[in-house]
């Protein structure tokens, strides 16, 4: 939980405004009954100290949005709409690979949410290959929410048998922390950023089912150990698809797009 960035310290999701009654997605409801009330011991006589009002803002906040997040996953599940969390750095090269991999499947088959602090540009430039995309700005919030993306699925109206893609905030950390409701959850590490990131930002490797290893068109030019990166994010995740791709030259792209079509 992200306690010393700002957005972990409300006890409401940040930007999770209710669902308008003319919005709700049919058959569901948004309950709020999931840690609003803030239960302690009986019997306890020991004060409650900051650390403790904390920890149980951070459980609350986590057991209202896996509530949401499951209704989303179920609504989802029911539709066959396979969702993708996508989680990196700023600067990985999500919104490039995004692009390149929407012109190759088809925009008519997609449907994308863009998770940034500020500005439109990313959904703009996932416009311009003919997909429907809802942007979504969290402010001074560093990761997307399970209310956020109810509240956009709202808007996108997906239908059947699609592909949505969520593009997370540029963050390895607090993203890891929610369920959206997602399919799965795709991590993107570009060469620029060191192959020791998996070791130093676990959670995300750890639940990735796979790993897109971006930029390799720039390997000839920098310091990066691939295989090092490789066995670090094994270290990790045994279990998680790996792949090395590049969106700036095609190299990998036919790997993941497989993946994706095996789903």
């Amino acid at each position: 939980m992200c306690t010393t960035c700002g957005c972990g310290n409300s006890a409401t999701l940040p930007g999770s405004q209710d669902v308008p009654e003319s919005k709700k997605i049919p058959g569901k409801e948004h309950t709020h009954s999931h840690g609003e009330h803030h239960h302690h011991a009986e019997h306890s006589h020991a004060p409650e100290t900051p650390q403790d009002r904390m920890i149980q803002i951070e459980q609350d906040l986590l057991g209202k949005n896996d509530a949401i997040a499951q209704e989303n996953r179920a609504f989802l599940t029911q539709r066959h709409i396979t969702t993708l969390n996508l989680i990196s750095s700023p600067g990985s090269g999500k919104t490039s690979l995004l692009t390149e991999t929407l012109k190759r499947l088809g925009p008519e088959h997609c449907l994308v949410i863009e998770g940034d602090q500020q500005t439109n540009n990313d959904a703009d430039r996932i416009r311009e290959t003919g997909t429907k995309a809802v942007q979504i700005n969290t402010g001074k919030g560093c990761h997307l929410d399970a209310r956020m993306i109810a509240n956009a699925i709202e808007e996108l109206a997906p239908d059947n048998d699609t592909t949505l893609f969520i593009e997370n905030v540029g963050n390895l950390i607090c993203p890891a922390a929610f369920d959206l409701g997602e399919s799965h959850k795709v991590a993107i590490l570009s060469v620029t950023e060191g192959e020791d990131k998996p070791l130093k930002y676990p959670d995300i490797f750890l639940k990735a089912d796979l790993v897109l290893i971006n930029k390799s068109d720039l390997l000839p030019y920098l310091d990066f150990d691939l295989n090092a990166c490789i066995d670090n994010v094994r270290r990790i995740n045994p279990n998680s698809r790996i792949i090395t791709l590049s969106a700036k030259t095609g190299e990998g792209m036919q790997m993941w797009l497989d993946w994706l079509k095996g789903l």
